[in-house]
C-alpha cells in the first residue's frame, strides 16, 4: 500500500491513505508531502462499514470524487479444518479480505460512473488461484476476491469501469516478515534459510518487491490498459 500510494502521488494523483494505525498513515502522508505530492490520511478499519462511509465522505471533501480504488487491506488467516476456532478465523478472513472490497466499490459507484478513468484494483494473492495446506480461510477469501473481480468487471464494464486483480506470491512486507519469524522459531533455521523455505515454490527464489505490485497497479490504471478488464495478473516469478 505504501509503495502504491507513493507511486500514484509521484504521478500527480491526489492520494487517500488509509490504515489501521495512525502512525503508519502519518508516515506515508509525510513521505508524500516531502516529495511534493498531495495526500490526506485516515485511520480506517475496513470491517467497520460506517467508518468506510465516513472516510469516503471526507475523502470527497478533501480530494474530490474517487477515480481509482485499490483494495489492498490484508492480513494472514490460517487454521486447520478441525481447529476449534476455525469458524471464527473463517469469518474474520472474509470480513477483512473480501467483504470490504464490495462495500467500498458500492459506496463509490456514482463517482466511478462519472469518471473518465475509473479503475478498481483488488490485491488478491496466488492463494486466490491455487491452494496450500493450513490456510483454508485465507485461500477461500482470496478465491472470493478473484471471483468478485470477474463479476464486477462484467457488471461495470458497460459503465467504462475496469476491475482487475493482482495475485502476488510472498511479498517483502512486515506481514511476510512475521511469517519468516514463525519459520525461524518453529524450525531453528536462520533468516536466509527461512526465506528460501518460504520462496521455494517461486522459480526465481525471491520475495516479490512492493514496487513491483505498485508498478502493475499503475499500469492497469493507464490508457494502455483500457481493454484489460476482469483479469488476474500473477506476480510470482513463474510459480505454479
Amino acid at each position: 500500500g505504501r509503495a502504491e500510494a507513493r507511486l500514484f502521488a509521484d504521478e500527480g494523483a491526489k492520494v487517500a491513505v488509509t490504515d489501521l494505525g495512525a502512525a503508519r498513515v502519518a508516515a506515508v502522508v509525510d513521505e508524500i508531502h516531502a516529495a511534493g505530492g498531495t495526500a490526506h490520511g485516515w485511520v480506517l478499519d475496513v470491517t467497520d462499514n460506517d467508518r468506510i462511509q465516513t472516510v469516503l465522505d471526507e475523502v470527497r471533501v478533501e480530494l474530490g470524487p474517487v477515480d481509482i480504488i485499490v483494495n489492498n487491506a490484508g492480513a494472514s488467516f490460517g487454521a486447520s479444518l478441525d481447529s476449534p476456532d476455525f469458524d471464527d478465523v473463517w469469518h474474520a478472513a472474509f470480513d477483512v479480505l473480501l467483504t470490504p472490497h464490495q462495500r467500498i466499490v458500492r459506496a463509490c459507484l456514482d463517482d466511478l460512473r462519472s469518471s473518465d478513468c475509473a479503475r478498481v484494483i483488488n490485491i488478491a494473492s496466488t492463494e486466490g488461484i491455487t491452494a496450500q495446506r493450513g490456510v483454508t480461510p485465507y485461500t477461500a477469501a482470496k478465491h472470493g476476491v478473484v471471483g468478485l473481480t470477474r463479476s464486477l468487471a462484467v457488471m461495470l464494464g458497460v459503465d467504462g469501469i475496469t476491475v482487475n486483480a493482482i495475485c502476488p506470491s510472498y511479498v517483502d512486507t512486515p506481514m511476510t516478515e512475521r511469517t519468516i519469524d514463525n519459520i525461524m522459531a518453529q524450525t531453528g533455521r536462520d533468516r536466509p534459510a527461512a526465506i528460501q523455505a518460504l520462496v521455494s515454490s517461486n522459480p526465481q527464489r525471491r520475495l516479490i518487491q512492493p514496487t513491483e505490485i505498485a508498478n502493475s497497479v499503475q499500469f492497469l490504471c493507464g490508457d494502455q490498459a483500457a481493454a484489460i478488464n476482469g483479469q488476474t495478473i500473477t506476480l510470482s516469478g513463474g510459480e505454479t
